[in-house]
């Protein structure tokens, strides 16, 4: 048995802002025992037998920074990235997985379909239920992984299970029940057959492709003009964006499962959490003898029930009960914990307001480095910008602004026009509006420079790529 793990890192993360953002979300979250939540789905996939590969779907926008993130893993060598122009839910990105295993490994490979943004308490109890799911998929059924109900929570979907299927611990689905109220939470807790529904699948390739022809043909005829339309022989498989476009935005659960017949259920129990709310992050944080979850720089007193998280200044709370306060370097967020699941409306109000505090954090990746909002005023702007060794930003210049750069660390190679400066820390560059310019850091340290934008205007749409290393041109 070949299996391939394909793990689906996309999404927003909104119900964790403001340290999950659209331009860094939920799955590059560091959580507490280290690593992100990207990297520990990577080793716990590729910690189990028989993987031949494993395949990442994300966004092309994150394809830089997944890439960082897996290179130095275990296995890297036989990653690939399957990188999306857009979001289209867990449908299509299963149906393009599908297809490219089955080019690259064959019908009967076993697809071990991942959400990037879980954890897992017991990976032995997790190994167990993955073998089982290969097992029974192996026989043409598709198979979800339940988790038996440790309450009667309301937020999650549920799936009944019905009878044994063969010798294995699996069960038929019944049905699938959509985030039901709590007094109907409380029977399916009481009737003992149902399950949360973790969004996570195993079935073969040609299995699941046989199910989107029967019931999502629209997927999967899409799907099809996208990988032929697509160069998948390398490791990075950038998914053609004209067709892609055409798909559907559809979860798999609606296009696919709620409606197959050969569909089973494992009812497991390795300790599944998938980081929904700060709540839930709290939980994940060992305690206090009153309830206390921090982490970071945080002094608690006289409190209760609290989650803490500073990622750098002093944090300190007097008096307070089931609060969660999270102090990142641009925001600070405080909600009471049953209210957690509302941090989403933070965001959508922002959104309104055109604040990019609802997608962006002050100190933003990109594929060379990084660049920190310091100040900004009407007609001006002051970064500190950071360039790792080797790297170059695009060839480009800006309608409306003109820049002014000076190197603190580091040594830069400077382009303006058709002409090349090598630049040490203390020298100063001028970059007159209009004119083509590029940066590269040509030194074995880390590039550092003070960038300061003067003009009409100064986002970041005002950049025009002439030339790029990373695709954006």
């Amino acid at each position: 048995m070949q299996l391939l793990p394909v793990i689906l890192s996309g999404g927003s993360g909104t119900r964790l802002w403001p340290v999950s953002r659209e331009a860094l979300p939920k799955p590059f979250m560091r959580v507490a025992g280290g690593g992100s939540l990207l990297q520990r789905t990577f080793e716990r996939a590729n910690r189990l037998p028989d993987v031949v590969a494993t395949a990442v779907v994300t966004n092309l926008a994150y394809s830089y920074k997944t890439a960082e993130e897996l290179m130095n893993e275990r296995a890297a060598s036989s990653l690939a990235l399957l990188l999306e122009p857009e979001g289209r839910n867990t449908a299509p990105a299963v149906a393009v997985a599908a297809l490219w295993a089955k080019a690259k490994f064959g019908g009967d490979v076993v697809l071990l379909v991942l959400p990037a943004d879980h954890l897992i308490g017991s990976e032995e109890q997790f190994q167990v239920a993955a073998q089982e799911a290969a097992k029974v998929a192996v026989g043409g059924d598709l198979v979800l992984f339940g988790m038996r109900p440790s309450g009667p929570e309301s937020g999650f979907g549920y799936i009944e299970c019905g009878p044994r299927v063969g010798s294995s611990g699996a069960c038929r689905v019944v049905r699938f029940v959509e985030k039901p109220s709590v007094e109907k939470a409380s029977e399916y807790l009481a009737s003992g057959n149902f399950v949360w529904n973790s969004g996570m699948f195993c079935f073969t390739a040609d299995a699941i492709l046989r199910a989107m022809d029967q019931y999502a043909p629209d997927v999967r005829n899409i799907a099809a003009r996208v990988i032929a339309a697509t160069d998948i022989s390398g490791p990075q498989v950038t998914l053609d964006s004209a067709s892609f476009s055409r798909f559907p935005s559809i979860s798999l659960d609606y296009a696919v499962m709620e409606r197959a017949d050969r569909v089973t259920v494992i009812p497991s129990e390795f300790g599944w959490n998938d980081i929904g709310s700060w709540k839930a992050v709290a939980e994940t944080v060992s305690q206090d003898e009153h309830g206390n979850a921090t982490e970071g720089n945080v002094v608690l007193v006289d409190s209760r029930g609290t989650y803490v998280r500073s990622e750098s200044r002093l944090v300190a709370a007097v008096g307070v009960d089931d609060l969660v306060v999270v102090d990142t370097p641009d925001a600070v967020l405080v909600a009471h914990k049953d209210s957690s699941q509302q941090v989403k409306d933070i965001v959508a109000k922002l959104r309104e307001q055109g604040n990019l505090a609802a997608t962006e954090h002050r100190t933003v990746d990109r594929p060379w480095g990084t660049y920190t909002t310091l100040v900004e005023g009407a007609c001006y702007k002051v970064k500190r910008i950071t360039v790792r060794p080797g790297r170059a930003l695009s060839l480009q210049y800006h309608h409306k602004r003109a820049e002014h750069w000076v190197v603190v660390g580091g040594t830069a190679l400077v382009q303006i026009g058709d002409q090349e400066f090598q630049t040490l820390p203390g020298d100063y560059r001028y970059i007159p509006l209009g004119e083509k310019h590029r940066l590269t850091n040509i030194g074995s340290e880390l590039l550092e420079l003070i960038e300061v934008q003067c003009g009409t205007y100064l986002g970041e749409d005002d950049i025009v790529r002439l030339v790029d290393n990373y695709g954006r041109a």
